[in-house]
């Protein structure tokens, strides 16, 4: 039984780190860290978590951090790299649900984050937390960069195109919607519900910052560089995101058999039939990624992928590098389906 801790509990991310460990069965949530509500009950804040974790917040510093096993970060990015050093030393595994680890290039993460980075000598050890793309250097892995949401979604849905160089990697475009609480739970006037129910619009279409996260990823899987365009959506949903990739082939191949040969193997993937439609509502609650693939002409693919956002696009899927870094059986406390209706 593996100590757990939680540093930065109180957002969207980390409650939902709480209610997937509190039933894992084979960890114990040690701690759960939050600088503004010390002293306070978590399930006074979370009360779906009544019953369940009988914890208080602790201080941020808390010597108890070292007592434990693995230590998630689930904090704003900049937090994490100034303090998972320490952690690292006294030999804890960390897994970081931020951007501070995800980029290989400081002065690439500087440039999109606005930030200079704290600790670029660990860059070089990070290991991005995709299972499906890394799970071996995830398993002798001490800090694991957790993916971004959109990246997840994205990334999955290309892997086996760059990876069989079926596509012209230069001409590839990705049209991607997430719901509101991928923005976190700070007080913003951009996430009211005021403001985004019966909308829909675009945003970052001139540069997100998940687009460098998203080619490096590529380039890594397919050995070449990628030429990306990449625009995110805002949805009023509190869940989900749907991505939409348009990929120009240029090799007359069975898609269907290479995705579903490529994820066979893969617990949370799942590769629908032909002429599917996946939709967001399909994952909610889930650590499942699921596709379909569609060619509307005989040279180009569209590929359509949903993902919770919070589950496989966050906390899901830090759970599920965990259970690789410690050894556990990948799916476990992760064999949920999804909420429905």
């Amino acid at each position: 039984m593996s100590k757990i801790g939680i540093v930065g509990a109180t957002g969207y991310t980390g409650s939902e780190l709480l209610r997937l460990l509190a039933k894992h069965p084979d960890i114990s949530i040690h701690v759960v860290t939050s600088r503004s509500e010390q002293g306070q009950p978590v399930a006074g804040m979370f009360p779906n978590l009544r019953g369940l974790l009988d914890l208080e917040f602790s201080d941020p510093k808390s010597a108890a951090l070292r007592d434990c096993e693995v230590v998630f970060y689930a904090t704003p990015n900049g937090t994490a790299m100034a303090e998972a050093g320490e952690l690292l030393d006294a030999g804890i595994k960390v897994i970081d649900l931020s951007a501070d680890f995800r980029l290989k290039d400081s002065q690439v993460w500087s440039q999109w984050y606005g930030q200079s980075h704290a600790a670029p000598e660990l860059l070089a050890q990070a290991v991005y937390g995709l299972p499906e793309l890394n799970r071996e250097a995830i398993k002798k892995a001490q800090l694991v960069a957790n993916p971004g949401c959109y990246p997840t979604a994205v990334v999955l849905s290309l892997l086996p195109v760059v990876e069989q160089g079926i596509s012209g990697s230069n001409r590839i475009i990705v049209d991607a919607k997430s719901g509101v609480s991928g923005a976190g739970r700070k007080a913003a006037i951009n996430t009211l519900f005021s403001e985004t129910g019966e909308s829909f619009k675009a945003y970052g279409a001139s540069g997100h910052r998940h687009y460098p996260e998203i080619c490096q990823s590529l380039e890594a899987a397919g050995q070449s560089s990628v030429s990306l365009t990449f625009v995110p959506h805002l949805v009023p949903m509190v869940r989900g995101i749907h991505s939409t990739a348009y990929v120009i082939l240029e090799k007359d191949v069975d898609v269907q058999s290479v995705y579903e040969m490529r994820f066979e193997t893969e617990p949370f993937i799942d590769i629908m039939p032909p002429g599917s439609h996946p939709e967001t509502r399909s994952v909610r609650g889930s650590n499942v990624c699921r596709m379909s693939l569609h060619q509307p002409q005989r040279d180009m693919l569209v590929v359509l992928s949903v993902i919770d956002n919070l589950v496989k696009g966050a906390a899901g899927q830090a759970i599920q590098n965990m259970n690789l870094m410690c050894g556990y059986d990948e799916t476990s406390g992760l064999d949920l389906s999804a909420l429905l209706p």
